[in-house]
């Protein structure tokens, strides 16, 4: 069976305004400024550059090309870190190396941190790209290969370029990576490559592709051979409705051959994974030809590595995240496919508790991604892990969660159906949406934050809490009926009504009134200085200056108080330890 080098998959992740947009597509147009060494055709999702087009790029490095074997590169073309972890095939990530893309004033950014997350989940080799070389103060950026134009940029700018990168290599090291700029790095499958690149100019294109393709031939001289003959495994990237084909999927094909007429067994949203027959496939023109009105060509086969749009009957219900296989040799073979394809489905389930919040998300491995990040907050707990927009029936299943900070549902880049929104209404049901993990995460968090606080001010003001005070010395303003006499909070809140007692357990009397300034308040807190009047004690028999009293707690309203955990501050579960020391005494 023939077998031949399929061309790598490459993902392009890192946070928002990095530039990761604009550096695949001056990688595009590099390519297609490169053209006459071979033809460039944007695919579905992905974009294909050919080997002889990235030796034209790398010219000026003068490199010699002996041993590399592999056809060229296969951007996916979906940028963003949620993209990639929907990339999955069994037993780790789609794409065979990653790019991060990071911005070189701005550094190591929240997306940034959930992208090396998924990388070293996945185990995915990467290279660092590091961006917007050309806001270094003084630096001229041209479009020429990075390690040419650095020895022509004044000394102050070289500098202030390598402490940003020894910034980076920090960065990593804290991540658990070694890293150095890439002219410096012999052993490559051991450190992280950093290449300063200029997107916006095109400085350093030609550095990143040679990086690119020399670690692609590195790490994958076994694996990404392929046999040519056998039954085609893609993944679906998205699913589309368009005019005059109906549904359709963009696939990744990673392995082997896919024909129109074949069957294909499709990841569902469903129990039962779809089984239907190719009518067609189709791949965009050369981008030379982009502007004319056939957007896209018919075409019998395509090989692995490779973009396609599958057009099928009974394919609405397509996941995207899941996998396509086609199915040959009869019922036996189909059966064996339809049983792997369930076997992987279950495989991503993930472990659902009856007591925790809901997740939807737009792919399996956004879903994936955003539970890993979920329990790296350490929000652990999840009832259900679906894919879809929220509906109604997921409000219905929030309500019944009696915890009601794990009453909620987290959604990612989904929509909400609008008879679901008018029941998480009337149930008071919080919905958070976002396109990003952490923004979504952190607004859930900052939710719950404001709701304990918000409970914790309405549990405080109805319950007698721990506080302890100072009578001031020489503040003494009436010695008995009423004693009148200057005190400071030293921990929690006094409020009038309370009682108070001595270290000693004996009690002296409730408090009758508190003024600040001349003016009665209802409580006062931590640090405040305030007069209370008492009824019961004499100050110099039952207390004097410099006495420290202490609120006096109900045996009831101690074991309510208890359950209070984590709304009282440290400061007042303190006072509440030594309040039960003096009454165990």
């Amino acid at each position: 069976m023939e077998k031949q080098t399929r061309t790598p998959i490459l993902s392009v992740l890192g946070h928002i305004d990095h530039g990761k947009t604009t550096l695949l597509d001056n990688i595009r147009g590099t390519a297609i400024a490169a053209k006459e060494a071979g033809r460039v055709t944007q695919h579905i999702g992905a974009t294909e550059i050919p080997i002889d087009t990235i030796k034209k790029i790398c010219e000026p490095l003068k490199r010699d090309w002996t041993g590399i074997e592999v056809p060229g590169l296969l951007f996916i073309d979906t940028p963003g870190h949620h993209a990639f972890a929907s990339l999955r095939k069994r037993g780790g990530a789609l794409a065979d190396v990653a790019v991060v893309v990071v911005d070189v004033m701005e550094g190591f950014q929240p997306q940034t941190h959930e992208s090396l997350n998924i990388l070293r989940l996945l185990k995915t080799p990467f290279v660092l790209a590091l961006n917007k070389i050309d806001r270094i103060k003084g630096w001229n950026s041209k479009p020429v290969p990075f390690c040419i134009n650095y020895k022509n940029q004044p000394e102050y700018a070289r500098e202030a370029l390598d402490a940003r990168i020894y910034e980076i290599v920090g960065d990593l090291y804290d991540k658990g990576f070694s890293a150095d700029r890439y002219d410096r790095i012999r052993d490559f499958s051991r450190i992280v490559s950093i290449v300063p690149v200029c997107a916006k100019t095109g400085e350093g294109i030609a550095d990143l592709l040679l990086v690119l393709i020399g670690l692609s031939q590195k790490f994958f001289e076994r694996t990404l051979r392929i046999h040519l003959e056998e039954a085609g495994v893609g993944t679906i990237l998205e699913k589309k409705e368009e005019r005059g084909l109906g549904t359709t999927i963009d696939v990744i094909l990673y392995d082997g051959k896919l024909s129109a007429g074949d069957t294909i067994v499709v990841g569902s949203m469903e129990e039962e994974p779809i089984v239907t027959k190719v009518k067609a496939l189709l791949k965009p023109r050369a981008l030379q030809e982009i502007r004319t009105e056939q957007r896209f060509e018919r075409v019998k086969t395509v090989n692995a590595a490779s973009g396609v749009k599958i057009v099928a009957p009974g394919i609405e219900n397509a996941l995207p995240g899941s996998q396509v296989r086609v199915a040959r040799q009869g019922q036996d073979e189909l059966e064996r496919v339809i049983k792997g394809m369930k076997g992987d489905i279950e495989e991503m389930k993930m472990e659902t508790s009856p007591e925790g919040i809901i997740i939807k998300a737009d792919t399996m491995g956004s879903l994936e991604a955003l539970a890993l990040e979920l329990k790296g907050e350490g929000i652990e707990k999840i009832k259900k892990a679906e894919v879809g927009c929220i509906s109604k029936r997921d409000v219905i299943d929030a309500t019944t969660v009696k915890d009601r900070y794990l009453s909620v549902i987290l959604g990612f880049n989904v929509d909400i159906l609008q008879d679901a929104k008018e029941i998480a209404l009337e149930n008071g049901i919080p919905i958070f949406i976002s396109d990003v993990i952490y923004r979504l995460i952190e607004d859930y968090e900052n939710w719950m934050k404001q709701e304990r606080e918000k409970e914790r001010r309405v549990l405080m003001d109805r319950l007698t809490t721990p506080a302890k005070i100072k009578i001031l010395p020489g503040c003494v303003f009436r010695q008995s009926k009423p004693a009148i006499f200057g005190i400071e909070v030293l921990s929690g809140k006094i409020k009038t009504g309370v009682k108070l007692i001595r270290p000693d357990g004996v009690g002296i009397g409730a408090i009758n009134e508190i003024q600040d300034k001349g003016e009665s308040i209802k409580s006062a807190g931590q640090g405040m200085q305030v007069a209370i009047s008492m009824k019961k004690p004499t100050v110099g028999r039952q207390i004097k200056e410099n006495d420290v009293l202490f609120v006096d707690i109900s045996e009831e309203e101690i074991k309510e108080i208890k359950t209070l955990k984590g709304l009282m501050s440290a400061d007042e579960e303190e006072v509440l330890a030594e309040l039960l020391e003096i009454k165990r005494r």
